[in-house]
């Protein structure tokens, strides 16, 4: 049977021959009827056979080569964007998988957080490792985690490596804060110590981490949504809300406050997830409303199309979507989302990608290292990731822990790390909205469109569904579809 035929017959529709060869003469056909068909969903499937005469009042043109994907357009909307990409590794990702790769991996991490830890004042001083003296000087050293066990007797032991060699630092309970410091170091971080060389060891004094100075807050003169999670494709996709939040976005819900915000936003930023995808974990097919990966891409073209295109919208993968596991994952490809990559107000990006949006530097990532992140720190946890957050900016890395549960590309450059401090940090993949701000770092954390899993409900995690933020001119509002 013909695509497009099949398409419209999915959804129990007929086509006339005319509207067919129409339909086929078209630039997008298959666009063209996704946007048919969610037209006639919205008509509430009123008629059953699609007439050349439906197409014509629906595109309103009368040349079908003229047709352009996407959303309406409303008058009142027409926008010029500052829109900027600063940072995205689809076409910068490189790996051969040899082990020489992975040295350069880790000494480009390295390389980069020495040099932040380098421009503390405690840390000006520092010397490598090899260079260490043998009698109770006081020292400051810069190195990467290697290991953290604790002594018979409590104490915290941290063997630190260099470029130059290892040594092993000891930080004592009775040093309570520093103590409580050292509880939140991970494997493969980079940070400094300073603290007095004894024999073989060094007993730590401070411990520093690269961190983020306290930024200028910089005006806001349009509003941005935040989203993550959609999770279509999914049984246990919220639908008919995510329609609610689109006609909210369309100026066309939602009380008078919630519609002016609506008009004033100008991005929205999909930090991942956007469809549930194909044999994610076992046993997945049973809970797929859509079994086929290419055909949720299809209904995410058909949902997200309805956005009117005066709103740019920004779209990473998420761990379920149709790009590679490891991070820093490239684009969603084109082949799985050729319908998605016909709406003309979309830009696909790398997880992580670093935009500005008029300015505002926005780091978006989807999360997949909030996993290890709650499983190696006490007092971190999913449904806290705006302190999961905090921490990954002290650290300056998105995913600092290698090899766990987040699988890391071992790439000639370490893309993860937080070069440029930004704006705001928005991310996804734990379900569960979080906000803070921090040293003047909007950090937030979107939430879902999918109800609750059996998998969460074994683990006792409450999603937050449909509770979408909005940075509405530098404040935070949460409006819930």
């Amino acid at each position: 049977m013909n695509e497009i035929i099949a398409k419209f017959a999915r959804e129990g529709i007929l086509i006339e021959d005319e509207a067919y060869l129409r339909l086929k003469e078209m630039d997008d056909p298959m666009t063209a009827s996704s946007e048919l068909i969610v037209s006639i969903r919205k008509e509430g499937g009123k008629f059953t056979i699609l007439t050349s005469e439906v197409l014509d009042d629906f595109f309103e043109i009368e040349n079908p080569h003229e047709i352009k994907a996407g959303g309406p357009v409303k008058d009142d909307f027409k926008r010029e964007f500052d829109f900027r990409v600063i940072q995205d590794t689809s076409n910068k990702s490189y790996t051969s998988g040899e082990i020489q790769d992975m040295v350069s991996y880790f000494s480009s991490r390295f390389t980069k957080l020495k040099n932040l830890l380098s421009k503390r004042p405690e840390l000006r001083s520092h010397v490598p490792i090899a260079d260490l003296r043998s009698g109770g000087d006081v020292v400051s050293i810069i190195g990467i985690v290697n290991d953290l066990r604790s002594t018979k007797n409590n104490h915290k032991m941290i063997e630190l490596e260099d470029d130059t060699g290892e040594i092993t630092v000891i930080v004592h309970n009775e040093n309570h804060e520093l103590f409580e410091k050292s509880e939140k170091l991970v494997r493969d971080e980079v940070i400094g110590v300073h603290g007095v060389k004894k024999g073989r060891l060094v007993v730590a004094s401070d411990i520093f981490h690269p961190g983020v100075p306290r930024i200028q807050e910089k005006e806001m003169k349009f509003s941005a949504v935040f989203i993550s999670d959609v999770h279509i494709g999914s049984q246990t996709f919220l639908e008919d809300s995510f329609r609610r939040f689109v006609r909210w976005l369309n100026g066309d819900e939602g009380s008078e406050e919630q519609r002016e915000v609506a008009a004033d936003v100008k991005y929205l930023v999909v930090a991942g997830d956007i469809v549930d995808g194909i044999g994610i974990y076992p046993g997945q097919e049973r809970e797929l409303l859509i079994k086929d990966i290419t055909e949720q891409y299809e209904e995410a073209a058909r949902l997200f199309g309805d956005i009117q295109r005066d709103i740019k919208i920004i779209m990473i993968p998420g761990n379920h979507d149709a790009s590679r596991i490891a991070e820093p994952q490239p684009a969603i490809p084109e082949e799985y989302a050729k319908s998605l990559y016909s709406l003309k107000n979309v830009e696909f990006l790398s997880n992580p990608s670093l935009v500005s949006l008029d300015g505002l530097k926005t780091l978006i990532y989807h999360g997949r290292s909030f996993d290890d992140m709650a499983m190696s720190i006490n007092g971190l946890s999913h449904d806290k990731s705006h302190l999961i957050m905090e921490e990954l900016l002290e650290k300056r890395h998105l995913a600092p822990i290698y090899g766990e549960r987040t699988p890391l590309a071992s790439e000639i450059e370490d893309h993860l790390v937080i070069d440029d401090v930004p704006d705001i940090l928005h991310t996804g993949h734990v379900h569960i909205n979080a906000y803070k701000k921090y040293r003047g770092v909007h950090l937030i954390n979107s939430g879902t469109f999918q109800a609750q899993t059996e998998f969460q409900k074994i683990y006792n995690i409450v999603p937050t569904c449909g509770q979408v933020p909005v940075l509405h001119r530098g404040a935070l509002k949460v409006f819930e579809f």
